[in-house]
């Protein structure tokens, strides 16, 4: 049970009005954020219409702002654009829908402006926006929009997407939209310039269920490629024509065997099972496995063999990896399958040639090593600090260090070196080849 003292809603309310709004203004004192915050919930509670002036006051000002916003501003522009957002789909949306919508179509409108101006490393600008697309619908409903008119507003919207914000708008809008809004929004696109193959075209046939629609869409040179050919077969696939997704497969099966496409092989896969090919299927799953060592493929073809088979096809795997052309891709799946043994075994017999610029794939696997194979750990670890210094990527020296510390203690649990250099002597020789990187040194000694 919270304690008197914990800060929740309830025990805040004991304070009383009058302790409350002391604390507040206190609390808000030089912080413009607060203080919009608290305007507006003074105007929702005098009605819509005053919380609807205010909100309609704050996008003009945050429309008229050209302010860079840095990294270390962006929370008080989500803070400030999160208040807005929730005040129109909160409390003005819920006593008067259609003066809603209007002001979330405003604001959706002021998204390229903001995003343009601002860093968003992070995605939570952009997904603010996201959220108030989410919100649309609902509300236009409620507002009873006319589909003529929600029709022109998306489109308007769908002109204005310089950074994806509205990749999910006309799903999210079509139950609204419903077949004559998507049909008036086609016609809309197409004013605005969008042809044949446009992702806000093919969203509507999609949304529509109108395969005839989506497949009209693509020309015989556009459907070679493999995947292209493979978003297509799997839309004639959810509509129950296995026969004409594999038709369209084959047409991009040139385009296919010349570079691999996985959605291809994965499409073509889905194609051979509806018809009752599974032998085929089977054979495409290995050789997809082959190629890419995918885990989802090798572990799909060994569902579907007969008891007592898979432990064979399995070892057979494990060899095809490591005679695999790209140690890395070969490192990768041994680890992930997993199988440790091996991966350790690999990485020694490799020991010389490991890349460590390939630090999103060493990292990990020597993370998984550590535990039981210390030796094969080292190595990876090893392979990323004489990246760094060789490189003299000073960003990376703070996790070379530490990769190197970590490599002083793995050594303790090293009995058979196997060929491999001690740590002692290994370091003495990094402390030769890399004397200048006093940077690097100093990290190490802390």
């Amino acid at each position: 049970m919270a304690g008197k003292r914990t800060l929740n809603a309830g025990n805040l309310e004991t304070l009383g009005a009058a302790a409350l709004a002391e604390l507040l203004m206190e609390l808000s004192s030089g912080n413009a954020v607060v203080q919009r915050r608290l305007r507006l919930a003074l105007a929702a509670a005098e009605g819509a219409s005053e919380a609807a002036q205010e909100v309609r006051k704050r996008l003009a000002a945050i429309a008229r702002s050209t302010t860079y916003v840095d990294s270390r501003k962006r929370k008080a522009l989500v803070a400030e654009l999160e208040a807005q957002r929730q005040a129109i789909s909160g409390p003005i949306a819920k006593a008067d829908p259609p003066l809603a919508f209007d002001l979330l179509v405003r604001f959706l409108q002021l998204a390229d402006g903001v995003i343009d101006r601002c860093s968003d490393s992070t995605g939570t600008v952009i997904g603010v926006f996201r959220q108030a697309v989410a919100e649309l619908g609902p509300i236009a409903t409620a507002a009873e929009v006319e589909p003529e008119t929600l029709a022109e507003q998306v489109a308007d919207l769908l002109a204005d997407d310089g950074y994806g914000q509205f990749d999910q708008l006309i799903p999210a809008m079509a139950e609204t939209l419903g077949e004559q809004g998507l049909r008036r929004l086609e016609r809309n696109c197409r004013d605005r310039g969008a042809r044949d193959g446009h992702a806000a075209l093919l969203q509507i046939a999609e949304c529509s269920s109108d395969v005839e629609a989506y497949l009209a869409q693509f020309n015989a040179s556009q459907l070679s490629w493999p995947n292209t050919a493979a978003d297509v077969a799997r839309h004639l696939l959810a509509a129950g024509r296995p026969e004409q997704a594999l038709a369209v497969l084959d047409g991009a099966a040139k385009g296919a065997n010349s570079w691999h496409s996985p959605d291809w092989d994965d499409a073509r896969i889905a194609a051979m099972e509806a018809l009752g090919r599974g032998t085929e299927a089977q054979q495409l799953r290995w050789h997809s496995f082959s190629k890419t060592l995918s885990i989802p493929h090798l572990r799909e073809y060994l569902k579907r063999l007969e008891a007592f088979e898979d432990a064979e096809a399995e070892e057979r795997a494990f060899q095809l990896a490591e005679g695999h052309a790209l140690p890395l891709l070969a490192l990768q799946f041994l680890v992930a399958w997993p199988a440790l043994p091996r991966a350790a075994r690999y990485v020694i017999e490799h020991r010389a040639e490991w890349d460590g610029e390939a630090y999103e794939i060493c990292s990990p696997a020597a993370e998984r090593l550590s535990a039981d194979q210390p030796l094969a750990a080292t190595v990876l670890l090893r392979a990323m600090v004489v990246f760094a210094l060789s490189i003299g990527r000073a960003k990376r020296y703070r996790y070379a260090a530490e990769h190197l510390r970590t490599c002083e203690q793995l050594s303790a649990r090293i009995d058979e070196w196997q060929g491999v250099e001690s740590h002692e002597s290994f370091t003495g020789r990094l402390r030769e080849a890399f004397a200048t990187k006093w940077s690097f040194w100093k990290l190490l000694e802390r």
